[in-house]
């Protein structure tokens, strides 16, 4: 290998290699737990979850483990391990709540029973972020192993409500500040631009959303009799969203921050092939790819109540309502976003219709400058486990832990992983894991313990 790409430690390689199939093991069984803390149905299971995760800590010789929460929040797990002298702390984060299913029955094989296909492992949080849990774990065994245990102190944090905007993190990071001071942070929760090239993420889009409700009717009414008259509320409300953006699919809300990168462009044949784009539909917005996805806001109506075709009846809709999600580019203040949305709602009201909005979650964006000797080896040591050059990525996505994390402990240099790739299909349907790239992150994450640690 070049001296871009150094040759890994033949004794972590051999000890990375020797976990992984329990590893997977574990990781399949974390898999079948079905963790929707987004779903009130799922509570139980997402306590389960985080119990399961707090287990597998305290078989990896954690000193304190705890599962916590803030209020009615979702469960995270804390495990400590203790630093060696002169050594400094880790704060390993990943969480284990994932998003709902779209659909059982879209799948290839059921969500939440773990399949391999083709070298990828199929699952609802496989890759997000399942995948980035046992990344962790996966680490902490191997250095069990080895001569001198853990080079570094680590503290894992798993959370529980990612997938739900971490609404309690805030009180969370408050009540255990303490507990979680670190030197350097690690999040495995994004993604690389391929299975065998390692990416550092330095900017995530933020998110706020909302419920709009339009209303034009005490009840429903005949729409023979009334149509042409009077409007309904499904069509008003289809006519508020397409408010949302310009003709050529900019988001049309004013008062938002825009960017631009200076990112080379992505090609456009490999985009659309990742993101399934059918033929002949024509992407939306201005600018280069890295602009639309990183550094501009981005609107989208995530579903709508309304009657089934199935089941309609011919009448006028006295109400309906929608969910609009909003990502904010690098800067935003999302607070001041989530008042240009509403706003933006209530002014744009077609034929005088009611509109009510109700806020959902607040996630701040986030940027940083990989600048200083921590990132200079985490480029190093990720070069070497996947054999490419380590390379530097938005992403479009939002995690709202890493920009609360920030501003909790500003002196903490902050690295943000991937276990996913284009293919993983997170949020999607058959979401999956490759299992070749998990050995990789794996063996970084363990290279760049090692190297903070001092011993290389």
């Amino acid at each position: 290998m070049s001296d871009l790409h150094p040759a890994a430690s033949p004794a972590i390689e051999t000890a990375v290699q020797n976990v992984l199939s329990e590893a997977r093991a574990d990781l399949e069984a974390l898999v079948r737990i079905p963790s929707i803390w987004a779903d009130p149905a799922h509570r139980d299971d997402t306590h389960r979850s985080a119990a399961a995760v707090a287990e597998l800590a305290r078989a990896e010789g954690a000193d304190a483990v705890e599962v916590v929460s803030a209020g009615e929040g979702a469960p995270a797990v804390i495990a400590r391990w203790p630093a060696p002298p002169g050594a400094p702390t880790v704060l390993l984060y990943a969480h284990h709540d994932v998003q709902p299913t779209g659909g059982d029955e879209k799948w290839t094989s059921p969500p939440f029973q773990p399949t391999e296909r083709d070298g990828r492992l199929y699952g609802r949080g496989a890759a997000d972020d399942k995948a980035g849990v046992m990344t962790h774990l996966s680490v902490l065994r191997a250095f069990r192993s080895l001569e001198g245990g853990l080079p570094v102190g680590v503290t894992l944090f798993i959370e529980g409500e990612e997938e739900s905007g971490s609404p309690t993190l805030p009180a969370l990071l408050a009540e255990h500040r303490e507990k979680l001071a670190a030197d350097v942070i690690v999040i495995a929760d994004s993604s690389n631009p391929a299975t065998d090239v390692p990416a550092l993420t330095t900017s995530l889009r933020g998110l706020v959303d909302c419920t709009v409700e339009v209303s034009m009717l005490e009840r429903p009414a005949h729409s023979g009799v009334y149509g042409g008259a009077l409007g309904d509320a499904l069509t008003a409300l289809c006519r508020l969203l397409a408010t949302l953006h310009d003709d050529k699919g900019r988001v049309a809300i004013p008062g938002l921050v825009h960017n631009d990168s200076s990112a080379p462009d992505l090609d456009e044949a490999t985009f659309r092939s990742d993101a399934g784009v059918l033929d002949g539909v024509e992407l939306i917005g201005t600018g280069t790819l890295p602009e639309r996805l990183w550094q501009q806001p981005a609107a989208s109506v995530l579903g709508i109540d309304a009657p089934k075709v199935s089941e309609v009846a011919n009448v006028l809709l006295p109400s309906a309502r929608a969910v609009v999600s909003l990502r904010l580019a690098p800067g935003q203040d999302p607070l001041d976003a989530q008042r240009a949305l509403h706003e933006h709602l209530q002014t744009h009201a077609p034929w005088g219709a009611t509109v009510t909005v109700t806020p959902g979650m607040v996630g701040a964006p986030f940027a940083l400058d990989p600048v200083g000797a921590v990132y200079d080896t985490a480029r190093r040591t990720f070069a070497a486990a996947y054999g490419n050059e380590t390379v530097e990525v938005g992403i479009g996505g939002s995690i709202p832990f890493i920009a609360e994390f920030a501003r909790t402990f500003p002196g903490a240099a902050v690295l943000v992983t991937g276990v996913g790739d284009p293919a993983s299909r997170w949020h999607g349907i058959d979401e999956s894991l490759h299992l070749d790239m998990f050995r990789r992150a794996v063996l970084a994450e363990a290279l760049l313990l090692t190297e903070l640690g001092g011993r290389s």
